[in-house]
């Protein structure tokens, strides 16, 4: 039970993160390319809010009113995050939200599995935010550290690699931070 509330946790911490990056976000910035290599900033936080409101319509028996790769973002992109990791946050923190069986693009869900997935995807998205638009400093690189154990402890990882989810594992940069070892596990190079 303890480890179920802890990637609540962490979806919370992954969403105040990507925030902070967002709002520094500068206009000119996004069509900055990103470490993930078929999407722009601006298409990588599309991506991520229509995520954030899918995952919060399931857990709310809601529905989300767009299909994931619909212009979530309209003419304010800050002001989308900031309204759906509202939603989010407190879709996740719904009493029962863990076992709740969420269906997505990969299936049928339990709550738990699903709440990795999204904790996995405002993390790592949020980071490659940050790199597209110089705002490293802003990562949580304790957070990128913890899902970085956690993958490498799911063991089977590779059934994740393929097109348009995950690539396979580059190496890292000498001395990289753990955003970048991160990246890097997930099949993303970074300069």
């Amino acid at each position: 039970m303890a480890e179920t509330v802890a990637v609540v946790r962490r979806i919370e911490r992954a969403l105040a993160a990507t925030g902070l990056v967002v709002a520094g976000v500068g206009e000119g910035q996004w069509t900055n390319r990103t470490p993930c290599v078929e999407w722009d900033a601006r298409a990588v936080l599309n991506h991520t809010v229509g995520g954030m409101r899918i995952f919060a319509a399931e857990l709310n028996g809601t529905d989300p009113g767009a299909e994931h790769e619909s212009d979530w973002l309209g003419t304010d992109p800050r002001g989308a995050y900031t309204e759906a990791a509202e939603t989010d946050r407190a879709a996740w923190n719904r009493p029962g939200a863990l076992d709740t069986t969420v269906h997505i693009s990969l299936g049928a869900l339990p709550g738990p599995m699903a709440a990795l997935i999204h904790f996995t995807e405002v993390c790592v998205h949020g980071v490659d935010l940050a790199v597209a638009t110089d705002q490293r400093a802003l990562v949580d690189e304790e957070l990128c550290e913890e899902l970085l154990a956690v993958m490498r402890g799911m063991g089977g990882f590779d059934a994740y690699r393929v097109p348009g989810v995950f690539g396979p594992e580059v190496r890292p940069a000498p001395g990289a931070a753990p955003h970048g070892q991160l990246l890097a596990y997930l099949g993303r190079s970074v300069s």
